[in-house]
């Protein structure tokens, strides 16, 4: 008697069965929604070189808020961009509690509670006048150990305004370590980190330069990962679950899911990955001339990045794939 034959195409058959074999789930609460809220402006203004994507005033703001977490959006993650005027070389409005990000915390908070997870950006780069995400020594290099120290007040200022996380970027050696003593020092033992673990000098985040208002001059190279290297993230990984990291993430994650994949398999905490502004936007170019689905590629790229171990996906398309993928249920 010959052996049955193994024809796989018999459970694509129907949307039905696809959808009951389907290895990878994504559901609304993985997602989070990045989102822009700038100072002096009165109305939301629109990021050309992102569609769709605006900087918010903080009244927009919390309407674009209170839809995602309707959409059942996972989190928020809140970048603060301040007046050029109110830019310095240490990144001060960063820590002021009348600064652009930190009332946004506490006006989310207020109108939230805990119905999201508000996550802030524990960086300098969109707070100071030269661009960089840390101080600078008299060199004009970024000095890791005096970058540590505003870190800790940043992200202290955070968990007073609100943030249920903060997520140091900087990738800065030791800042897990740091941030971790300075907010439980303060009161702040509940307050998680998200961890920035492998943050590559990514030819991507061009868009994201023009969302902040970027005043870099150079580039990050000296302190974020060279896109050569792939060991190099999992050293960056074992460092900060040693230093307390509550969650870690890789970015960009579209050209790097070789990374997202190394660090799942060993990490024991949960994994994100950042869908970074070029990676949005590349797509939604090509969509806008005709050549691709956008909301397809943007849901296959999503659902790539899963596919490759996060559990967590950053993504300006959040509150749209979470709409849809209710539809679907």
């Amino acid at each position: 008697m010959e052996p049955p034959v193994h024809r796989p195409r018999r459970l694509r058959t129907t949307g039905a069965m696809r959808a009951l074999v389907a290895q990878t789930r994504l559901s609304p609460a993985q997602l989070v929604l990045p989102m822009f809220v700038a100072d002096g402006i009165d109305q939301p203004r629109p990021i050309s070189s992102m569609p769709g994507v605006v900087n918010h005033t903080v009244d927009s703001l919390r309407t674009a808020a209170a839809e995602a977490v309707a959409a059942g959006v996972g989190g928020l993650m809140l970048f603060g961009v301040p007046a050029p005027g109110d830019k310095d070389a240490t990144g001060s409005c960063g820590t002021a509690p009348d600064g652009i990000l930190n009332r946004a915390l506490r006006t989310l908070r207020a109108d939230l509670g805990d119905s999201t997870v508000l996550m802030a950006d524990t960086c300098l780069d969109e707070f100071t006048d030269h661009g960089h995400c840390g101080v600078l020594d008299d060199t004009g290099r970024v000095d890791n150990d005096a970058t540590l120290e505003h870190y800790r007040a940043l992200a202290v200022a955070q968990a007073r305004a609100g943030a249920h996380v903060v997520a140091p970027s900087g990738m800065m050696d030791g800042q897990v370590a740091a941030i971790r003593e300075a907010l439980d020092a303060d009161g702040f033992g509940d307050v998680s980190i998200l961890a920035y673990t492998a943050k590559y000098a990514s030819a991507f985040y061009g868009p994201f330069r023009e969302a902040v208002g970027s005043s870099l001059e150079g580039d990050r190279r000296t302190y974020q990962q060279d896109p050569a290297n792939r060991t190099e993230a999992v050293r960056e990984l074992l460092a900060d679950l040693d230093e307390g990291a509550d969650m870690v993430m890789v970015k960009p994650a579209m050209s790097y899911l070789d990374i997202v994949r190394d660090v799942a398999d060993l990490s024991d905490r949960p994994v994100a990955a950042y869908q970074i502004s070029g990676e949005y936007s590349m797509i939604c170019a090509a969509a806008e001339r005709g050549w691709i689905d956008r909301e397809a590629a943007l849901d296959e790229a999503v659902l790539s990045i899963v596919r490759a171990g996060a559990s967590i996906v950053l993504t300006y398309a959040a509150t749209e794939t979470a709409v849809r993928l209710r539809r679907g249920e």
